[in-house]
């Protein structure tokens, strides 16, 4: 049996020579590119830029599986949902496998403002596999003012359902974020023999020996199932960009905020007649108001102005199953 030193020095000789700073310059420079030189794809769109448009020779093949034009409107930002409910994703991320790495974003009200206003969290957003509705206020909202129909998949929802249906007792499982009685818990109650767990400082992610930490883990990890990012956004979102830039990992990540503090009980869930209501915000607002006072009640109701200004694409799925 080969030791776990002589096993990592193999991993690190066989490592690519890409550093924290590499991946993340890479996700600046791109934006910066896509902007200076004009290039109008759906996710290099920033409100404020004046510049000329430029039609390039041949068209994205990310625009193209959108059904979208590199010469979009340059003011007009356009959200793009996957057409997954529940069932439908738990199916394909059961067969994802673990030669390949993916990653999962689950936007919501917070996380499609953020979209609209910062490029470089477009960018983290256009490099994910899968982009799933989170919310079902955001999900309404949008048929209200754009007419289109989402499908909802909540990343709390899909992560107890693959902890309770899809992974099996040996599944290389890694966890990022939540105490180690949280992972403890999580191991116990669903017979997970092989559950990697790493908890990040807070502020780790202002911090690049503590993010490259946390890349490492993950990809020494590897290859894994699924990978739990459970350190809020944009934190995970800049993980799990990374991992693919490195192209090191294999398996699926999948970005699921306070998921794990549901499913442990850390905090309580609305009762499932809110969530239907499509009020899981007010529920939380009023159990942690000094929180998320400001998030619900000043951030929040700029969606309604931001979505009048936006484009929304649902994704078919046939190009990605």
């Amino acid at each position: 049996m080969v030791s776990e030193s002589r096993r990592r020095a193999a991993s690190d000789d066989a490592k690519p020579d890409v550093s924290w700073k590499d991946a993340s310059d890479s996700v600046q420079g791109s934006v910066m590119a896509d902007n200076s030189t004009g290039n109008q794809s759906a996710y290099s769109l920033v409100p404020p830029l004046r510049v000329p448009a430029v039609k390039t020779s041949t068209q994205s093949a990310y625009a193209e599986s959108i059904g979208l034009t590199d010469t979009v409107i340059l003011r007009e930002v356009v959200h793009v949902i996957d057409d997954f409910g529940l069932t439908e994703f738990a199916a394909v991320a059961a067969t994802y496998g673990q030669d390949r790495f993916g990653y999962v974003v689950t936007p919501n009200v917070d996380h499609l403002i953020r979209y609209y206003e910062d490029a470089v969290f477009r960018a983290h957003y256009r490099a994910a596999e899968f982009i799933l509705m989170d919310s079902r206020f955001a999900a309404r909202l949008v048929y209200l003012l754009k007419g289109v129909r989402l499908p909802v998949c909540t990343g709390s929802d899909l992560t107890a359902h693959l902890l309770a249906q899809v992974i099996q007792p040996n599944d290389r499982i890694v966890m990022i974020g939540g105490d180690e009685s949280q992972a403890r818990q999580i191991a116990g109650r669903y017979g997970l023999h092989n559950l990697k767990h790493h908890n990040p400082p807070m502020g780790f992610i202002h911090d690049p020996a503590a993010v490259e930490a946390c890349l490492d883990f993950i990809e020494q990890s590897g290859p894994f199932r699924f990978c739990f990012l459970a350190v809020g956004s944009p934190q995970q979102e800049v993980i799990a960009q990374a991992l693919k830039a490195r192209g090191i990992a294999r398996g699926l990540a999948l970005c699921i905020g306070a998921s794990l503090n549901f499913i442990t009980g850390h905090e309580r869930r609305a009762p499932r007649w809110m969530q239907k209501l499509a009020l899981e915000w007010l529920y939380r607002l009023l159990q942690n108001p000094r929180r998320l006072a400001r998030r619900y009640l000043v951030r929040g109701p700029r969606i309604f102005g931001l979505l009048r200004r936006s484009r929304v694409v649902l994704r078919k799925a046939s190009h990605q199953v």
